[in-house]
């Protein structure tokens, strides 16, 4: 199965069809008139078809297990079509598209079933997923190439060339997924004076995003929160708190981090671990939907 524990619990929707095509009126008629033999079509097909979107992960090897929230099957006739229509909710990392899918074909297997002792001609045809939503399937071809973006590391270490950065280098490769171009990566020691003066010089030369990875920790000499802190204008208090979380659910350290976010004057600032692993959680819990906060600021709506 795809490995899918870097992924976050979203809001996951998928709408599915099916069309069931019979050969003759009669047998519509007897559909709506509810005098099928084998019993009522429509409902027997919509119970069945809720076992099939609960039962998906049981006969497709590869979907994971999930949280079915809300199943809704629905039926329109178009002459001798029956339309069906299956809508799935859930709250989880991965998407309900073949739950949907599963649910609408089996529902009009149910149909067919239940329809071939009077009519022999019944037909099943089109099982499409016909829309998805949640997840950052969603974002997956946005581009935000105008964001004027910096990196700094704060690192005694890799400073004075004891140690070789990674945290920074992965921001910036993370960063061009999304187009966005690292116009300045610097690497200063962890002193409260330089880190501050570092992000109002940034924030002077019109940067929009500024990310400083390293000293968020407990360690005498981690200081970039209580540098950055004062600095910030409007704390954005929910991003860390997501980003602890997130990591917090992958490793039991995530609690310790003392990273802070929000905006000075118009730059946006993030305080990340100096872990290549502490970033990497980071910017899963919080990339790419929190850059659509530059459209929020100029007055747009999300």
């Amino acid at each position: 199965m795809v490995n899918i524990t870097k992924k976050s619990n979203t809001l996951r929707v998928a709408i599915a069809t099916a069309t069931v095509k019979v050969s003759k009126q009669e047998t519509i008629d007897a559909i709506e008139q509810r005098k099928i033999p084998k019993g009522d079509v429509f409902e027997f097909a919509r119970a069945a078809g809720l076992f099939g979107v609960k039962k998906t992960s049981d006969v497709i090897p590869d979907c994971h297990p999930l949280p079915v929230e809300y199943t809704a099957i629905t039926y329109q006739i178009e002459g001798l079509t029956i339309i069906i229509k299956v809508e799935v909710h859930t709250i989880y990392k991965t998407g309900v598209e073949v739950e949907a899918m599963h649910g609408a074909s089996v529902t009009a297997l149910t149909m067919y079933d239940m329809l071939k002792p009077i009519d022999k001609g019944v037909e099943i045809e089109n099982i499409r997923l016909l829309k998805k939503s949640g997840g950052k399937s969603d974002l997956k071809n946005d581009k935000f190439p105008e964001i004027k973006a910096a990196v700094v590391v704060c690192s005694d270490s890799v400073f004075e060339n004891k140690a070789h950065d990674t945290s920074g280098k992965t921001i910036i490769s993370r960063l061009e997924q999304w187009g966005i171009n690292t116009a300045k990566y610097e690497i200063v020691p962890d002193e409260m004076d330089t880190i501050r003066n570092k992000a109002i010089e940034l924030n002077k030369s019109g940067f929009q995003l500024v990310i400083f990875t390293g000293g968020t920790g407990l360690s005498p000499r981690d200081v970039t929160p209580e540098a950055i802190a004062p600095l910030i204008d409007r704390k954005i208090e929910g991003l860390m708190e997501t980003a602890r979380r997130y990591g917090q659910e992958r490793m039991p350290y995530a609690m310790l981090s003392r990273g802070v976010a929000g905006f000075i004057g118009e730059t946006l600032v993030f305080t990340f671990p100096g872990s290549k692993g502490g970033v990497e959680e980071s910017l899963d819990a919080l990339f790419p939907q929190v850059l659509h906060l530059f459209k929020v600021v100029k007055g747009e709506k999300h």
